[in-house]
């Protein structure tokens, strides 16, 4: 920002040289240099100060991790890449034999211990049996129904639902998968249909000018040219670069650590968006600008400069 704002300078005084047929000599360019200096230092130092910017934006998105509820072998994967999805439908099914076979097994001892109950009860009536079987026999039927509950939960856990509304991405998982319960070795990624989160990364020295509602602008390195108007939604009161967690360690000095940048929320609020919303990837890359109320009349190079930075984007280079 700081170079285009000089190059822009530059070009200006070589205009007005060759325009009005300056003279090179002592008086006047060092006249041009001193000028420059004083006034793009006071005009830079005032915008970034007051208008803060930002060359490290990002849209972020939550995947959710799926991680089934039971391991076995995988049969079947209906759901396809990136076709949505409704909250309950089946994302792949587990071989549900082994399952099938507990849930039986223990319907089985169940319908046997309550057989006994039924018994050890009416012989307790007749004052033939002993109360101590009837209450032994049902605390039985009572842990054998709770097995069968925890069984058939396992059962219909081997069919794989989506927990919202959303779709699947990158599906590597196929048939004869051996899927597992473990939180580190999710079998899926799942992506809920909700908005993107546009954060800002503003360094620390603009934090007296990150208030909420203030005008902001975002341009995507992906959308060249483009430059989207925006509000500030939310400044993250936490940087992580200063977390803590318990630990048996103590916190030291171990040299310099990075100062960390504060994570601004933005709320795109221009109607042109709406357009390019759908082909904007989760993880897109840009740049922002954000417009407080003080200097607001500086705040117009801030805008041409964003919008320079934009017309960039249209330059890359190739490997």
């Amino acid at each position: 920002m700081d170079l285009l704002l000089i190059l822009t300078y530059t070009a200006i005084c070589v205009a007005i040289f060759k325009i009005f047929k300056i003279p090179l000599n002592k008086w006047t360019v060092p006249t041009a240099v001193l000028g420059g200096i004083v006034l793009i230092g006071s005009l830079i130092f005032l915008m970034n100060y007051n208008h803060p910017y930002s060359e490290v934006s990002r849209s972020y998105f939550v995947s959710t991790p799926i991680v089934p509820a039971v391991s076995g072998l995988v049969i079947e994967v209906p759901a396809h890449e990136h076709r949505t999805l409704e909250k309950g439908d089946v994302l792949f099914r587990i071989d549900p034999t082994p399952f099938e076979n507990q849930v039986k097994s223990l319907k089985a001892r169940l319908f046997s211990a309550r057989a006994d109950l039924s018994r050890a009860s009416e012989l307790a009536k007749r004052n033939v049996g002993n109360l101590r079987n009837v209450d032994i026999t049902r605390a039985q039927v009572d842990d054998l129904q709770a097995q069968l509950n925890i069984a058939q939960f396992e059962l219909d856990s081997t069919v794989v639902r989506a927990p919202s509304r959303g779709y699947v991405t990158q599906v590597a998982l196929r048939p004869g998968v051996f899927a597992a319960r473990l939180p580190l070795r999710p079998s899926m990624v799942f992506i809920p249909q909700e908005d993107y989160y546009y954060v800002a990364w503003m360094r620390q020295n603009s934090q007296l000018r990150l208030t909420i509602g203030d005008e902001a602008e975002i341009a995507f390195d992906g959308l060249p040219g483009q430059v989207f108007t925006a509000k500030v939604r939310r400044v993250l009161p936490v940087i992580a670069e200063g977390q803590v967690q318990a630990s048996g360690t103590l916190i030291g000095f171990t040299g310099s650590p990075p100062a960390g940048r504060v994570p601004v929320v933005l709320e795109v609020t221009d109607p042109d968006f709406a357009q390019y919303r759908d082909i904007m990837p989760g993880g897109a890359y840009g740049q922002a600008a954000l417009y407080s109320e003080h200097f607001h009349h500086v705040a117009i190079m801030r805008k041409i400069l964003l919008r320079m930075a934009a017309w960039m984007n249209y330059i890359f280079p190739f490997h």
